[in-house]
């Protein structure tokens, strides 16, 4: 990695908030936006997570209400907007894609 990619790294890290997961709740990550997808890991309690993007998928109800929008969290893996705490029912990052 060169120099220019490196700041460019940097700077996208420094943008990406994290977000709390509900208080008591071991969080199930998913490959795809959506329950069908493959179980990947499951979080710890009391973790939080940064979202890098967010996309449409399964609706999900849990402790913050009914959506079906789902939160990048890492390459590859994916969590339910509705076990995190944003503060917004609606898009808290840019969507994926």
């Amino acid at each position: 990695m060169d120099e220019g990619q490196a700041g460019l790294t940097t700077q996208a890290a420094a943008a990406v908030r994290t977000y709390a997961v509900a208080p008591g709740v071991r969080l199930n990550v998913r490959s795809g936006p959506g329950t069908q997808y493959n179980l990947v890991r499951v979080l710890p309690v009391g973790v939080r997570l940064p979202i890098y993007c967010q996309t449409p998928g399964t609706t999900v109800s849990g402790p913050y209400g009914t959506t079906n929008i789902w939160d990048l969290i890492d390459n590859g893996e994916y969590v339910s907007d509705a076990y995190v705490h944003t503060g917004s029912d609606g898009y808290v990052a840019p969507r994926c894609g």
